[in-house]
């Protein structure tokens, strides 16, 4: 079983992340993951001068001065990243990482940042053909061995090489989101990696991820693929606390529901046994473990050491 570790990049600093991974690194962690906005979410006015560091130049100093945990972000903004750009940086980190980068991208959401920064916000249709557009692009540009050339209707190369291109394996597409009709269906034909979102409100059970499962298997038919070969993940906000009311207090804050695991160490590790009884291959713990070193080294000695 592998476990992977959400860490925030809004409201802290450079030196506070190196911190963090440094303790990932050496833990019994297996994978980093940042996320990929302007602005820190989820866009209230007074707090948009706070920080908010870039996420692919924070997953390509990370591919430095590691060499165990794979990374990626949860997930890349399609709408303000050109995919062709996008897949030329995804190349260069996992030069730089030796294979461990995924390429993790979702149609965007955050209607805020791309006012502030000037960026369109298409309709909802017009994000998912966009994202199905690029996920199909960036998957040619990383399975081709000679230059490619795509038309499509918002993205487009002419006898486009990736050199260089993927470290060893292609890298592997991770498509954010899991709605039954769009994001599932260009999962099913442009992707390698599932995500369940806890932050997205869902319950995280078993049944609902059989439910999930079985729609992208449905899509998975359709295109002619084999759903075994997409790899099945969980993101799971989490905090390890005895403090009930303290708990509660930061669930309703949240707005978090079933979806997350937020209480004292023995609840933690039955809802992590549960996710791993229902057949994931990884489980990603998000950013509600705060970003302070000690709470990841807490997280890892108490509930990570459960399933060693």
């Amino acid at each position: 079983m592998e476990f992977g570790a959400q860490v925030g990049c809004y409201r802290n600093t450079w030196d506070n992340i190196r911190d963090v991974v440094n303790l990932l690194e050496r833990g019994r962690w297996s994978s980093v993951w940042f996320a990929d906005h302007y602005l820190p979410p989820p866009g209230r006015k007074e707090e948009e001068h706070l920080t908010a560091h870039e996420g692919y130049t924070v997953v390509a100093a990370v591919a430095a001065m590691t060499e165990k945990l794979r990374m990626g972000h949860l997930v890349l903004g399609n709408t303000y990243r050109n995919p062709a750009l996008a897949a030329k940086m995804a190349a260069t980190v996992d030069q730089i990482s030796h294979g461990r980068f995924t390429f993790s991208v979702g149609a965007g959401w955050f209607k805020r940042e791309h006012e502030a920064y000037g960026w369109e916000f298409p309709s909802m249709k017009e994000r998912q053909d966009r994202l199905e557009e690029a996920c199909q692009l960036v998957r040619q540009l990383f399975r081709s061995e000679a230059p490619v050339t795509f038309k499509g209707k918002y993205y487009s190369l002419d006898d486009a090489p990736l050199s260089p291109g993927s470290y060893g394996a292609p890298i592997p597409i991770m498509v954010g989101g899991t709605g039954e009709k769009r994001t599932l269906r260009t999962l099913a034909r442009h992707g390698d990696v599932f995500n369940l979102d806890g932050w997205a409100g869902g319950p995280m059970t078993a049944e609902y991820l059989d439910y999930k499962w079985n729609i992208l298997k449905r899509h998975c038919d359709d295109a002619g693929r084999d759903v075994s070969e997409i790899r099945k993940t969980i993101l799971m906000p989490a905090l390890l606390t005895d403090d009930k009311a303290a708990a509660e207090a930061l669930m309703k804050g949240r707005g978090l529901g079933q979806g997350s695991a937020v209480g004292p160490k023995n609840y933690i590790i039955d809802r992590v046994g549960e996710i791993i009884d229902a057949g994931v291959d990884e489980i990603m713990f998000g950013g509600i473990l705060t970003e302070h070193p000690e709470e990841f080294d807490r997280f890892d000695q108490e509930i990570l050491s459960a399933f060693a």
